[in-house]
């Protein structure tokens, strides 16, 4: 019997598929690294995908 397939995810419009980025805070620490933090897509929440969205048949925009 064959498996139902699972729905395709796609990749999230606001951030193209890069969803989490070390952003440079400028300097160094006495180690000599570099300081960053790390931003996430507040779209998809750092996972670079969202869900198919389906449509309602009939709904009207």
């Amino acid at each position: 019997m064959a498996q139902p397939a699972a729905p395709a995810l796609r990749i999230c419009p606001d951030c193209d598929g890069f969803a989490s980025v070390a952003i440079t805070l400028g300097g160094r620490d006495r180690h000599g690294h570099l300081r960053t933090i790390t931003a996430h897509c507040p779209a998809c929440h750092g996972t670079g995908t969202t869900t198919a969205r389906r449509d309602r048949e009939g709904a009207r925009a």
